[in-house]
């Protein structure tokens, strides 16, 4: 073992000693969720392996502080060490991105998403209203003209990409507060080939006259041209925002340049920072300079207090995202996905779009006669983690569903190649053909029930387990 890994160890040894002897489920638990990440095939496309120093920095007093404001214009005092944290993690993030401005706070996605829509409405509406009645702020408004400028907030509209296409529900999703914030309208893609029609969604952005347009998706296993987003959104007066959780890893490590690259195009670009990013679970907006003010004001806008904690692990994250070994993981990870994806449909898997150019794989596992809970469950059973997810015109709605959403940032990280991913798509493949419904007491075929032939969840475990034991998870820590 060597002196990090003993070292290390031992860190952790005692904190859960200390842990324990306060709440010792709690201990348990931590100690159980290694072993479980340890010993499973993780393939769920939005999870991934922080760094042990990304994991350790945010076990720290920094979570103590209370820091809501900017840097340097806080609401409490003693925020200088805050300040820096903030600081050197959007000064990553410029770098990294190649961005004008970023924005660390956001404790999530949706956090992030939430600040970059408003930071839209503050300068594309509320401003101009501010100026053209003279005042500096709304507290300058009176009732009547504040009356007014809500329901101008309330009358703007969002176009994102469809839930069952490979949209986020902060897209415009009816049930989540984007599609109750905004008039919303979704776009999908062709029919025939899966992939986003840009000439379809022009014509539908010139006939609805969006505020927003939304590029990026959590589901959808090709690349986006933001350059053809862009001119859409010129071209009917639309903010250009890209939602790039799930790729910005792809981004930060150069596998997507040119005009697959969201930076350079998009007014703002929000993303998590775990992910395919590899950090700490958490969010960040970045922002053109004409967007910056707004965009800074996400705190008290829509976020309260940061988290310094987790500002900081950010920080590492990204001072590790832009070292050359992550532009050799990022792109690993898409050669991963497509030798999956290869795999798969050599052994007779029907894949949505025919297979990937990103990180992840979608599978319509209706050929199976699967619905997409039974198939994440018998793969659960057998030592693969993954999630159901919808595919285009999925007959099964939104919660059985019909796919299974797949993605090697995970694995890639545990050092899995072309061959160790071949072979994963081999047991995927026997775990589904040995899957079969198992009908309810009416007679009909359930969507939740199921049956695994004998022997099959046995097997399958114990050649994942050979897989991960090759590539061990935090090899060295011991607990």
């Amino acid at each position: 073992m060597s002196d990090f890994a003993s070292t290390v160890s031992s860190i952790y040894t005692q904190a859960l000693g200390v842990i324990e002897a306060v709440e010792p489920r709690i201990a348990a638990a931590t100690r159980a969720e290694l072993a479980d990440q340890r010993g499973s095939l993780k393939l769920i496309a939005s999870e991934n392996y922080a760094s042990l120093p990304v994991l350790m920095t945010m076990g720290t007093w920094l979570s103590d502080k209370y820091a809501e404001g900017t840097v340097g214009h806080r609401f409490y005092a003693g925020c200088q060490n805050v300040d820096t944290v903030e600081s050197v993690a959007a000064e990553h993030a410029r770098e990294l991105f190649g961005a004008e401005y970023a924005y660390a706070q956001p404790h999530s996605g949706i956090d992030a998403n939430l600040v970059a829509y408003w930071s839209i409405l503050a300068h594309r509406v509320e401003s101009p209203a501010l100026a053209k009645l003279g005042a500096k702020t709304v507290n300058d408004l009176t009732e009547a003209d504040w009356e007014t400028l809500r329901h101008s907030f309330a009358e703007q509209r969002v176009m994102g990409m469809s839930l069952d296409v490979g949209g986020h529900l902060t897209h415009g999703f009816r049930p989540n507060i984007s599609g109750k914030m905004f008039h919303q309208r979704s776009y999908g893609t062709n029919p025939t080939t899966q992939l986003i029609d840009y000439d379809k969604l022009l014509a539908d952005a010139r006939e609805f006259k969006p505020l927003i347009i939304v590029a990026g998706y959590s589901a959808y296993p090709r690349r986006v041209n933001f350059a053809k987003m862009r001119e859409i959104a010129d071209a009917v007066g639309a903010t250009l925002f890209v939602d790039m959780a799930h790729f910005a890893g792809l981004v930060a490590g150069k596998v997507f340049t040119g005009e697959e690259d969201p930076v350079p195009y998009a007014d703002v670009v929000a993303t998590t920072t775990h992910k395919s990013l590899r950090g700490p679970r958490g969010g960040l907006v970045l922002a053109t300079k004409e967007y910056a003010p707004s965009v800074d004001r996400g705190c008290p806008m829509v976020l309260g207090g940061p988290l310094g904690h987790v500002m900081a692990a950010k920080a590492v994250a990204l001072a590790e995202a832009r070292q050359p070994s992550f532009q050799t993981y990022a792109q690993a990870v898409a050669d991963n996905a497509k030798t999956l994806a290869e795999g798969l449909l050599r052994r007779g898997v029907t894949l949505v779009t025919g297979g990937t150019d990103n990180h992840l794989v979608l599978l319509d596992v209706g050929s199976f006669g699967l619905t997409g809970r039974q198939a994440e469950s018998a793969l659960l059973d057998s030592g693969i983690v993954t999630n159901r997810n919808s595919v285009p015109n999925d007959p099964n709605g939104a919660w059985y569903t019909t796919g299974v959403r797949i993605g090697t940032p995970a694995l890639t990280s545990r050092g899995f190649g072309a061959a160790d991913f071949d072979r994963v798509a081999e047991l995927i493949t026997e775990v589904l053909r040995a899957t079969t419904p198992v009908a309810t007491a009416a007679g009909a075929p359930g969507k939740a029930r199921y049956s695994l032939a004998d022997g099959v969840a046995d097997r399958t475990m114990a050649a994942a387990g050979e897989l991960l034991d090759t590539h061990p998870l935090y090899p060295g820590l011991e607990l």
